[in-house]
């Protein structure tokens, strides 16, 4: 009994002020047909009552079409793991509610005006008169039937549903909400990022969950040349089976790239959504860095100075005066002293 009264409270509330503009109508065609008939304001009470009554009908069924469409999401249980097909469903109702939404407004307005003769006319003479005036409202309504249009192919054809996890502008979240002109992403911190349905069918994004919601988490470390390769992958395989947030399906350690001081380690691990993703990537990360430290610290990357040591070349030493020389010398000094004496 108690699952069955917030509907029926809400069939009430949604009904309730098309219910009220029909009893005002109906008494206002009591008047005129009644209390003052033959009276000029008879006709005009009788344009408003019909009026009135075309535009209770219509609200009465936008609002019984919103609602039912409503009902039908909230029996659509999107808290699970395995939710793909029914943010699948979620997503295409949710849209397809808001564009009724807007047609119906539209439909009731147009179909309560065409009763008011002066109101008919003065649609013609806007219709007949349009030119410029129109153009630019076209114009100016661009953005909007875009958004309208985008709308519409994103409930068919579904690059995004409710609930999804995706990265735009460099941002992470979930979609929260899909408007008839924007959608509300759910950031990771609670913030909200408003985006324009158009942005979705014009520029690349990328969408975590688009048929399933497993991913693999990647963790990278920086390492020395004598990192234990082969005990690290063991470890790696200890982890995360010490743990929840691994779905049993990856998990991997290699070698994924080097340079001349250092290695790059990476592991892989899978895990059933992405939030499980990001806390498994946390908790592997946290547990090999403390069993690194306690078993191998040597794995750290360390800096390491490289000396050369160059043989100085021994000082230059001129050489002693040989025999021939010394000889020539006092020979010389010889033939200048004999010349000396011929000269006195």
């Amino acid at each position: 009994m108690t699952t069955r009264t917030p509907g029926r409270f809400a069939w009430i509330s949604r009904l309730r002020i098309p219910l009220l503009i029909l009893l005002a109508a109906a008494s206002l065609w009591a008047g005129a047909t009644h209390v003052w008939a033959g009276h000029g304001l008879a006709d005009d009470t009788l344009v408003l009552v019909r009026f009135l009554v075309i535009g209770a009908i219509g609200w009465a069924i936008t609002a019984f079409v919103d609602l039912s469409i409503k009902r039908r999401m909230d029996k659509l249980v999107i808290d699970t793991d395995d939710n793909f097909e029914a943010r699948k469903s979620a997503t295409r109702l949710d849209v397809m509610r808001r564009v009724i939404v807007v047609i119906g407004a539209i439909a009731t307005l147009a179909s309560a005006l065409v009763v008011v003769p002066w109101a008919r006319q003065l649609g013609v003479s806007l219709l007949a008169s349009a030119g410029i005036v129109g153009i630019a409202v076209g114009l100016a309504a661009r953005p909007v039937l875009s958004n309208l249009i985008a709308g519409i192919q994103i409930a068919f054809t579904q690059p995004i549903r409710i609930e999804d996890a995706v990265v735009l502008e460099n941002e992470w979240g979930w979609i929260e909400e899909i408007d008839l002109f924007y959608v509300v992403v759910r950031l990771w911190d609670r913030r909200r990022l408003i985006v324009p349905l158009t942005y979705f069918i014009e520029k690349p994004f990328q969408n975590w969950t688009r048929k399933t919601g497993t991913i693999i988490g990647s963790v990278y470390w920086w390492l020395d040349y004598r990192a234990p390769v082969a005990k690290m992958r063991e470890k790696l395989e200890e982890i995360v089976r010490t743990t929840d947030l691994w779905d049993g399906d990856v998990v991997n350690l290699q070698v994924s790239e080097t340079d001349k001081t250092s290695i790059q380690v990476r592991a892989l691990a899978s895990a059933r959504t992405s939030p499980r993703a990001w806390d498994l990537r946390c908790y592997i990360r946290e547990q090999m860095i403390n069993w690194l430290q306690a078993e191998h610290p040597e794995a750290f990357p360390r800096f390491r100075a490289t000396t050369e040591v160059e043989e100085k070349p021994a000082p230059f030493e001129m050489p002693a005066p040989s025999q021939d020389i010394a000889l020539g010398d006092q020979s010389l000094e010889g033939s200048e002293a004999v010349d000396g004496d011929s000269t006195r």
